[in-house]
This record gives structure tokens, sequence and C-alpha cells, in this order.
């Protein structure tokens, strides 16, 4: 088939961009071109995409005029913003807003918006049972993609909100795996209580976008959540010790010794979990596994993901 839509993707090096392209560049009977947008054409993963067939365009999110030039011609766009990369909720919108604009006046005619819900909705700044931040959020990197919905829906673009999840590649990448104590003893350690935790893998994200721009009719406008797995802390030790062949066992902590922990971004993180832990029921059901792998039927679950993964997570 011959691919005649462009699909431009927002970090398509990184890891929910770079499934989506990978995805489609997988698919030899797919309508979807990739144009892969990058800050450095130049870098080993932008290159390796240009191998497997990508345009690769460079842009940057802070010179929306190259972010215009990226869109031109195309079909469809990823749009993911980079909150770890610099910390700003501020930047973030920035960002956001930039890709929105750029997106309406190319014509997009359909985009999918990694985004998060604005956690505000639930825990008001009022509310002290879970600490303000950066004087007018919750959970930044939740708040601020959340908020930044309106600028695709103020823009008038053809927009699908895809709702991501904990990634279980923070175990890789975020030290967030089993830690070893000095009995020798492996801990996992989350302020998540007895709840369940909505778990994927990063590449699924980009796999579930693939299949919401094959169904556009059906997807568009909606709040599309995904997640591989629901698990309770002691579910996932138990797993962990399966494929790592270590015994692992759950520590829970509350969430405000998890923001004492003191690396950056631990605040944010430990409201994070918060919200996971006090909105549970909320979180998954929009996030529900069943709908998941509707879109996607070959979605991983802990387990599998274990198995393709275990060789990559440090035991510290």
């Amino acid at each position: 088939m011959e691919r005649t839509k462009v699909i431009a993707i927002f970090g398509a090096t990184g890891s929910q961009g770079g499934g989506l392209a990978h995805a489609i560049l997988r698919d030899h009977n797919s309508p979807f071109r990739v144009r892969a947008i990058t800050r450095s054409a130049s870098s080993e993963g932008a290159q390796k995409l240009k191998e497997l067939g990508a345009e690769v365009v460079e842009a940057d999110l802070d010179r929306p005029e190259t972010v215009e030039k990226a869109l031109e011609g195309a079909y469809g766009a990823f749009c993911v913003t980079f909150y770890w990369a610099h910390f700003s909720p501020e930047k973030e919108k920035q960002h956001a807003e930039t890709m929105a604009r750029a997106a309406a006046k190319a014509g997009v005619q359909h985009l999918v918006w990694s985004t998060l819900e604005d956690t505000r909705k639930w825990i008001p700044l009022s509310d002290d049972r879970m600490p303000t931040l950066m004087g007018q959020y919750k959970v930044p990197h939740f708040d601020a993609k959340g908020e930044s919905d309106r600028f695709f829906v103020n823009a008038q673009v053809p927009t699908t909100f895809l709702l991501a999840t904990f990634y279980w590649d923070n175990m890789i990448h975020f030290g967030m795996g089993p830690q070893k104590g000095e009995d020798g003893s492996y801990s996992l350690t989350l302020p998540m209580g007895e709840e369940k935790l909505a778990g994927i893998a990063a590449s699924d994200i980009g796999e579930a976008a693939y299949a919401i721009f094959q169904n556009r009719e059906q997807y568009l406008g909606k709040f599309v959540g995904v997640a591989g797995d629901h698990l309770t802390g002691d579910e996932m030790a138990s797993a962990l010790s399966r494929a790592l062949d270590v015994p692992v066992r759950y520590h829970a902590i509350d969430p405000e010794d998890y923001r004492a922990l003191g690396f950056p971004g631990a605040d944010d993180l430990g409201n994070m979990f918060q919200y996971y832990r006090d909105y549970a029921m909320v979180f998954l059901a929009s996030r529900d596994l069943a709908g998941s792998r509707t879109l996607n039927p070959n979605l991983k679950n802990f387990e599998a993901w274990l198995t393709e993964n275990k060789d990559r997570i440090p035991l510290g």
C-alpha cells in the first residue's frame, strides 16, 4: 500500500513517539508515512528512524516557526511534552499551545495529544491533604498537561486525548525498581498503600496512538485511557521476584515520606502517587484494561513486559 498520509510525530526518538513511529514503520500495509520531529536530526535515534524509512525533520518547541514548518502538509500529528527535561509546567503549557496553534495553521486533520488529568479537579489548591507545589499545582506534570487540553480545543484541531499512565520503564531509567537493603533483601518502595497502580510499557502508548489514527471517527474528540495492568504493590513485587529471581517485597510508605526522599521531582511524584492512591477508582476506571486491549490486542501486561526487560532493570 502506498503511504500517502503524513503523521508528524513529536518526541519520535523518545518512548511514546518512538513507539508510534516504529508501529507505523513495521506495518507495510499502513497508509501513513512517518515524519519524525526532533531537535537533532543527527542524533543516533533520528538516524535509526531515517534508516527505517522515516522522514526526519528538525524543530524546536521554543521556536514556533520551526514547529509550523515541521507540520506543513501533515495529515496527522502526535503531540507530547517533555516535563522531565525542564521541570517547568509553564514551559510545558507553552509548548502545548505552540503545537496546537501550528497544527491548526497546518490544517492537521487528526491530532493525538498525550495528556493526563488536571488533578486540581479532585484536589483543589485549598485542600491541605496534599501540599500545593509552585504556588498553583498539586501534581505539576499532570496539571500542566490537563490544563493544556484547552489549547487544542480552542484551536479547533480535530483531537483525540490519549491518557497515559505510569511507565514500567521507570524501573529501568528512573530508579524506581527494586532497591537492595542493608540486609541484602530487595524492596519495591511506593506510597500506594493497598491500592492498585495502573501501569504500561511506554512503547505501548505509541502503539495505542497508532490504533487511534487508524480509527479516526471512532476516537475523535474523545478521552482514551490506556493501561497494560492494574496491580497492587504486593502483586508487582511478586512478579518482580519471579522475573528477577531474587526475593522482592513491597515497602509501602506514606506520600509525605516519598516527597522527602530529596531527588529532583520527588515532591511532584509523591503527590502523583498520592493521587493514584486516593483516587484509584477514578484513575483506574479511565484506563480500563478491556478497553485498552480492544484498542491494542497486543498490549503487554506487567509479566510480559518483565520477560522482555528484566535484564535491563538495575538491582540497586
